[in-house]
């Protein structure tokens, strides 16, 4: 196999963009924090739900939701430089204001609609079940994530990109022909319009069942060869055959359950303290959003460390199905130039971060397969 690394000058440009985006994460959950514990700490919780004289399931839809709104509005210069101005100065957005305005309007609202849902039912599971419902609360969960799971290519993906079957018919029965050897049975290959959008490529299995399907974006598909697409779509055949989607449900329920169990102790702990009337009082909303954060923040690293783990398995499987690392690795040098990724980040922000092996770790993978000779497909 060629020797190949990504360009140098845009290996720095990546570093740049990564070292300032960690910033402003670390900037924004801190701000959130600060939003969360001044409700509590300056009685402003406790008054907001004396106002709201509802019913509970109401009163608490109503409290996350003027909640939810005005941290929005109080991070919002925050967000617009983060997610416009940073992309944009980087190249990685063409995107115009008002489509974006659009965009995380529509992101907004969605997150709004499935979060007060969420608030609802764990308040009405900490009223019934109030030393247990942090296991019910995983299991709703677990239901919820397999739901938008079987929705996100047919309804929820849709809202902000335009979903095509591939029109390319030789490099369609390519991978027709591919997704057959790897007994792949899904609704088709589709192509996505992320070159309206932005300058990134990226390709994804998305769906379970009937909905199931491989979606490449546009810019991949325009700039990369058939060899490179049928490697990364390999990939994502990978991750059917070793039942990733399942696999990874699973960790996340589990990651569900261990935090809502954190959760659980904290709030046993400081309600009372805090001057709320128990776990369920929906003043104590900020207070369990803080726990969740917390407890998600501390063991983020092990789901990470899990998920790179299921794609190191899809990158095995990629390189057993096409045998052609050359192009294998050609692919993740041009995704890793195209897409501004750090090709050796440190240790500490791959735990944290990365949910896919850094590029360092991949190559290695790759030459180790190539030194050991293409031998039979581990299928």
């Amino acid at each position: 196999m060629h020797q190949i690394s990504p360009d140098r000058t845009r290996q720095k440009k990546a570093g740049d963009y990564a070292r300032r985006m960690r910033l402003l994460f670390f900037g924004e959950m801190a701000l959130g924090s600060i939003f969360l514990a001044g409700l509590v700490f300056s009685g402003l919780s406790v008054w907001l739900r004396d106002a709201m004289d509802f019913p509970q399931p109401l009163a608490a839809a109503l409290y996350f939701a003027l909640m939810a709104v005005a941290y929005a509005v109080i991070a919002s210069p925050l967000s617009y430089y983060q997610d416009f101005l940073m992309p944009h100065r980087y190249g990685l957005s063409q995107d115009g204001f008002n489509q974006w305005l659009r965009d995380r309007a529509k992101r907004g609202l969605l997150g709004l609609t499935f979060g007060t849902g969420v608030v609802v039912v764990i308040y009405q599971l900490l009223n019934r079940l109030p030393d247990l419902w942090w296991i019910a609360a995983a299991a709703f969960l677990a239901l919820l994530s397999a739901s938008l799971t079987l929705l996100a290519p047919v309804i929820i993906l849709p809202l902000f990109f335009k979903l095509d079957p591939m029109q390319n018919s030789d490099l369609r029965r390519r991978l027709a022909g591919l997704a057959q050897r790897a007994r792949f049975k899904a609704t088709g290959v589709y192509t996505m319009d992320l070159g309206r959008k932005g300058t990134t490529a990226n390709a994804m299995l998305m769906g379970m069942r009937n909905t199931r399907r491989i979606v490449l974006s546009d810019t991949l598909l325009r700039d990369y060869s058939p060899e490179e697409v049928e490697t990364i779509t390999a990939h994502e055949l990978g991750h059917h055959r070793r039942g990733h989607i399942r696999r990874l449900l699973s960790a996340q329920t589990v990651m569900a359950l261990a935090v809502f169990g954190l959760a659980h102790l904290a709030l046993r702990a400081t309600a009372a303290p805090f001057g709320f009337q128990g776990a369920s009082d929906v003043a104590a909303l900020p207070l369990l959003s803080l726990a969740v954060g917390i407890s998600f923040l501390i063991l983020a690293p092990i789901l990470n460390a899990f998920s790179r783990h299921l794609e190191g398995e899809a990158d095995l499987f990629a390189l057993s199905l096409t045998r052609n690392p050359e192009a294998f690795a050609s692919a993740l040098t041009r995704l890793t130039d195209q897409n501004l990724s750090e090709a050796q980040p440190p240790h500490w922000v791959e735990a944290l971060f990365y949910d896919h092996p850094s590029y360092v770790r991949r190559m290695a993978l790759v030459r180790t397969y190539d030194s050991q000779g293409k031998g039979a497909p581990n299928l």
